[in-house]
């Protein structure tokens, strides 16, 4: 794996660069044949809260997670504890499901990480839209696309029906169950 380690308002020494990929290096040891993909690090330091985000993105996984602890060190070992629970429930689960239907080992969709920061303001009567995000749309049904949603930490996610080949959205709601939206036909 290739590291790309940014640090907001902390200066990224050698010793904590270390430290990050020694133990992000030990979510190798999930995979069958290890990942080729960059690892990105962001580590940034606000009112003496540490915060840590990894985003891994592989062909057919997104791995992302993120901490704030008072201790960077303690930040970095909880955010591989958060990622290796992530790796092992939906592996276990997607595996689970694919072996009953005769499918692929490991089918997620890509998506980026969403930004929480992405807004739309309104300004002199007109909306400014203030980010735009491509992605490709995998074919899967809608329960793959509730675990990847629940992986990326989204409230919602878009994907195309493998059945119907429409675009659909599954959004989690207020009372914590999950809704579909799709096209009238």
């Amino acid at each position: 794996m290739k590291y790309n380690i940014r640090g907001e308002n902390i200066e990224v020494t050698g010793a904590i660069r270390d430290y990050v990929q020694k133990k992000i290096s030990k979510l190798e040891r999930y995979f069958d044949t290890p990942p080729t993909s960059d690892v990105h690090v962001n580590l940034s330091v606000y009112n003496d809260e540490q915060k840590i985000e990894v985003t891994i993105p592989m062909t057919n996984l997104l791995l992302r997670a993120e901490v704030q602890h008072i201790d960077l060190y303690a930040a970095i070992d909880l955010v591989v504890d958060k990622l290796e629970r992530q790796i092992r429930k939906y592996k276990t689960k997607v595996n689970r499901k694919f072996r009953q239907n005769g499918a692929p080992k490991h089918v997620f969709a890509e998506l980026e990480k969403e930004s929480a920061s992405s807004q739309i303001a309104l300004e002199e009567d007109e909306l400014e839209i203030v980010r735009t995000k491509r992605f490709n749309l995998k074919p899967m049904d809608s329960e793959e696309a509730v675990l990847q949603m629940d992986m990326l930490g989204h409230a919602f996610y878009v994907f195309t029906n493998a059945i119907s080949g429409d675009t659909n959205v599954v959004y989690r709601r207020k009372d914590g169950k999950y809704g579909l939206i799709e096209p009238n036909s």
